[in-house]
């Protein structure tokens, strides 16, 4: 089944890379995974999978080197099954598209709104600009993070939903969230999942103390913790 919400798509580049797969590792540690890198690197081997995003049974492209590539992950799954609507219009940010589901759904929740979408990984990002052009989503824009920062240097979002890369190490990941984090618009929030086993807890403390923005955990689901991060206060 094919879902529509508009047409046409606009992609600029690649930004981060989501969460990997495997054993649980301590929050902190070195990278693990290729799907950090911008280099793709495997051969490719395209597929579909039918995934049910809030709801809603689509048929999606995959392939090899990208994140949870068969399959959707189980903690992008509680953040989409927990997170509230998100409003009709405005600025969102997909942090660590891979294929795209977070941005897809997004952008079939809200047709009007724009749905920025990131990611390091090259493959990934052409995967989610031609799942969004298949579903007729054309709020969304894979964009490389330098070039959307140079090109838009106040940007503000009013929501972000992600399953950020943990295993890209800790300065990494923080460097990351401090980057995006305090774009918040004011009203605006950031709703992040992240396994307990792998640091939701310091992370959400890491949050307040560091960027001084209020997080609350909001749901904890099948060993994941979904944290609603608020727009700082002036």
């Amino acid at each position: 089944m094919r879902l529509h919400c508009r047409t046409s798509v606009r992609t600029s580049g690649r930004d981060f890379a989501q969460d990997g797969e495997g054993g649980p590792l301590p929050l902190g540690s070195a990278p693990v995974s290729h799907y950090f890198s911008p280099d793709v690197p495997a051969a490719s081997e395209p597929r579909e999978i039918d995934v049910v995003l809030r709801g809603r049974r689509v048929t999606v492209r995959t392939d090899r080197g990208v994140f949870s590539g068969d399959r959707l992950d189980p903690g992008t799954a509680v953040l989409l099954g927990t997170v509230p609507d998100p409003p009709p219009t405005g600025t969102f940010l997909d942090l660590g598209c891979g294929w795209g589901p977070v941005a897809l759904a997004l952008a079939q929740a809200a047709p009007q709104a724009r749905v920025l979408a990131v990611d390091v990984n090259p493959r990934a990002l052409e995967l989610t600009r031609r799942n969004a052009a298949d579903l007729g989503c054309s709020g969304v824009e894979t964009v490389e993070p330098e070039a959307l920062l140079a090109r838009e240097p106040d940007l503000a979002l009013d929501l972000v939903w992600s399953n950020p890369p943990i295993r890209v190490g800790k300065p990494a990941l923080h460097a990351m969230l401090a980057t995006w984090l305090p774009r918040l618009a004011p009203g605006g929030s950031a709703y992040l999942v992240v396994s307990k086993n792998l640091g939701a807890d310091s992370l959400q403390r890491w949050v307040v103390d560091q960027l001084g923005q209020a997080t609350e955990r909001v749901v904890s689901s099948k060993g994941f913790r979904v944290l609603r991060v608020d727009a700082a206060t002036a």
